[in-house]
């Protein structure tokens, strides 16, 4: 990787930014994947928290922690070396990201925005179905809410602008779209994605080692059932 490519920059007094790039593509996604997962390997003291997004990347870290900075005229300019140095020093082959298929119910009882978004796009609602289970997508970033995971990118004959106005409350596992982007919602909550379907699966289980059910880089497959099979399966899910 081309260190010299990056843009690194403070984010406050407790965080540093490494910018790989201003657009959005697999590529790029794919190495701020990798600066995760090696940064995370490293168990540098100093860093709190890593949050990877499409084209960037944040280090928090713990200024009680780091060390008086001797040769550097700040400790932003000591994280700065110190990140460039693991950058440069990455093995650039590993691949991460597990590939998962995530089952969605399309009944209209639980996608209230399939029959709009049908009729936006001038397909039939199998068309609309057909097309978003036909795509494997890529999970750029987990934000907005905790397991919330941003997919891209979708068939252009099904993207659609978020809504003017936001619902009050999408129920959790609802499965929406919000133009290139499809995303699940883990908990209820207020959300403007126009919602076609519902997964029955919990996206977020603080019960769990990894309370997250998906990570940045994992590929993502949905596949369609029935609403009988999504009230089983949600019924075991939440026991």
């Amino acid at each position: 990787m081309d260190v010299s490519k990056l843009n690194i920059y403070p984010l406050g007094d407790q965080a540093v930014t490494i910018q790989l790039s201003d657009q959005i593509d697999p590529s790029t996604n794919q190495q701020v994947v990798q600066i995760f997962h090696y940064l995370q390997n490293q168990s540098l003291k100093w860093i709190t928290d890593i949050i990877p997004a499409y084209s960037s990347i944040t280090i928090v870290y713990d200024l009680a922690s780091l060390p008086s900075p001797s040769t550097f005229s700040s400790r932003y300019e000591w994280i700065k070396s110190i990140l460039i140095q693991n950058i440069e020093s990455m093995n650039t082959t590993i691949m991460f990201g597990r590939q998962i298929k995530i089952p969605v119910c399309y009944d209209l009882s639980v996608g209230p925005d399939l029959i709009e978004l049908s009729q936006h796009c001038k397909l039939s609602i199998e068309e609309v179905i057909y097309k978003h289970t036909q795509q494997s997508y890529t999970v750029y970033m987990i934000g907005f809410l905790p397991g919330f995971p941003y997919m891209a990118s979708i068939d252009p004959s099904i993207q659609m602008n978020r809504k003017a106005e936001p619902r009050q409350k999408v129920p959790k596992g609802s499965v929406g779209i919000a133009g290139a982007q499809t995303g699940i919602y883990p908990l209820d909550s207020p959300g403007g994605w126009q919602i076609i379907g519902q997964t029955p699966m919990n996206l977020f289980n603080l019960s769990t080692p990894n309370p997250c059910l998906l990570a940045p880089g994992d590929s993502v497959e949905f596949y369609a059932i029935s609403l009988d099979d999504f009230l089983k399966i949600k019924s075991i899910e939440n026991t």
